[in-house]
Parts: C-alpha cells; sequence; structure tokens
C-alpha cells in the first residue's frame, strides 16, 4: 500500500495550476466560490466518488491509495474499499460506534475498531468519519476555537483550469507564515481539541510529538503543533458541481497530500442495503 510519490509530477501540477489564466473581473469573485463550494458540500445528501491520495508518513516516505467510496449523510453512513480489497463500513448508532474492517487478510475475519483509534489511524491523515470532503470543508470553514482565521483569508480565486477534462475554478491559499510552535495546553486536551485549535488536522500533531490519537495531552506538556494546515494549499473546484476535483496540500517539508476525486455521483439515492455489512457484494 505504500510507495514513494515522484515529486516531479507534484511540481508540474502546481506549474500547470500557476499557469492557468488570471481571473477576469466580470467572473467568479473569491467569495462566491467559497460560499458555492462550501454551499455544494453542505448540501450533499449522497455522495459516491474514487478518490486518488497521496499522503507523506513518517521519514518522509509516501503512501498511495486508490479507494472507492458510499457516503450517505445525516445520518453519516459511510463504506470505503481500497485497491486492495481492504473495506470499511461505518454507520450511526450501529455496532456501539465501531467500524467493521474486512482487512482483506489473515485471519479473514471481520474486525470492529474505533474510527478515531490508533489502529485504524495508523499512517492515516484522516479518519474515515472525513471520508469524502469533510477535510476541505473545515479547511475552508475554519474551527470556532480558533482565534487566528489568517489562513482561511488567505484563500484567492487565481483563475481557471482543466483537471481530467473537466472545468475548474482554482482556489489557492499561500501562507508563508506557516510553521511549527509551541504550545503548552491549561487543562488536558484531546489531541482532535488541539488540532481545530490551530486548525492543523491531527497527523502531525501525532507524528512530531509521539503520541497516538487516543492520547489525552496534560497540562502543561509543551507540544510541537503546526500554526496552520499548509505553506500552499491548492483547490480546484468543478465548475458544473463547485465539488473539489483535487486538493493539494503543500507544507515546510514540501508535499504533505494530494487528494484527486474522480466518478463523482452526487445527491443520487443510495439503497439502505449498501450501508449493511450483509449486502451481497461486501465481504464483511
Amino acid at each position: 500500500m505504500t510507495s514513494m510519490f515522484r515529486l516531479p509530477a507534484a511540481a508540474a501540477f502546481v506549474l500547470a495550476v500557476l499557469a492557468a489564466a488570471p481571473a477576469p473581473a466580470d467572473k467568479i469573485t473569491t467569495e462566491q466560490l467559497l460560499t458555492r463550494l462550501s454551499s455544494s458540500i453542505e448540501n450533499l445528501k449522497t455522495l459516491r466518488c474514487t478518490v486518488q491520495a497521496r499522503e507523506r508518513l513518517e521519514g518522509n516516505k509516501y503512501q498511495a491509495a486508490r479507494s472507492t467510496m458510499k457516503i450517505a449523510f445525516s445520518p453519516l453512513k459511510v463504506y470505503v474499499r481500497n485497491q486492495k480489497g481492504v473495506e470499511v463500513l461505518w454507520v450511526t448508532g450501529q455496532n456501539n460506534g465501531d467500524a467493521w474492517v474486512n482487512p482483506n487478510a489473515f485471519p479473514y475475519v471481520t474486525l470492529n475498531l474505533d474510527p478515531n483509534g490508533s489502529v485504524m489511524r495508523r499512517n492515516q491523515h484522516h479518519t474515515v468519519l472525513n471520508a469524502g470532503f469533510g477535510t476541505i470543508a473545515d479547511l475552508i470553514k475554519g474551527s470556532n476555537l480558533r482565534q487566528d482565521h489568517a489562513y482561511e483569508r488567505s484563500f484567492r480565486y487565481t483563475g481557471d483550469s482543466v483537471v481530467a477534462g473537466r472545468a475548474c475554478h482554482v482556489l489557492r491559499s499561500d501562507f508563508p507564515q506557516f510553521r511549527y510552535v509551541t504550545y503548552k495546553p491549561a487543562k488536558a486536551e484531546s489531541i482532535s481539541r488541539i488540532a481545530d485549535r490551530f486548525g492543523c488536522g491531527e497527523y502531525r500533531i501525532m507524528e512530531r510529538n509521539g503520541l497516538s490519537a487516543e492520547d489525552v495531552v496534560p497540562a502543561g506538556k509543551a507540544l510541537q503543533v503546526p500554526n496552520s494546515y499548509g505553506r500552499r494549499t491548492i483547490v480546484c473546484v468543478d465548475q458544473k458541481t463547485y465539488l473539489p476535483t483535487v486538493v493539494q496540500v503543500n507544507d515546510d517539508k514540501g508535499l504533505f497530500e494530494k487528494f484527486e476525486f474522480s466518478e463523482v455521483v452526487a445527491n443520487q439515492p443510495i439503497p439502505a442495503a449498501e450501508f449493511s455489512k450483509d449486502y451481497k457484494d461486501y465481504k464483511f
């Protein structure tokens, strides 16, 4: 499941986006684009898509994964299957809050795992509960815990491009002040709450400080925490659906993560049976 990502390819993508035509004055504004993007994500009732992900792990190695997803919202139901046949199903109010996981490997038994626990979060930037566009929505909106929303305000519409044959608007954030800062909780805090406070995501907090997902950070413990999500963030937004087609985040080390969305089908009914572990096409 692990493979090295060729940085020249990432550089080529960035150069292509940078070459996008500047935004004409009579076209969409940054505020309009952000509003339409947020609204399209918030108004999703169901989503089917394929996601090609590249994520940087400890030791500057890159992991690549291709997954198909089915998601229903309100209440949340998520099914994910990757290219190795690993399946994950999580349904609100079922299985005591755990996900059903088919590892598609010995001993070939279905596991019941906490989606926010260290086993499911190992070598994963994001929890399965944020499958689809949840992380992107958080990047744009920011958290109520944050006192400084400079990162969210740094996004700008920079022009148009074409991604996989689809016309896209390009949102770009340049945040050169990205850095790690020292943070000492005044009282015990979870990693997720600290990540919300800084808008940086949980993975780099755990990686930099040798923590696990379940850890609670005691009061006064000094952590090294990113002050935002990235130094450069590029979001390509489909001009018809106003849903993301590509999200790429670079930080102080270079490429942090990249997600490419294809075969996107939004707001088409998904039968309830497809969110059951007994569904005929699944191997739980």
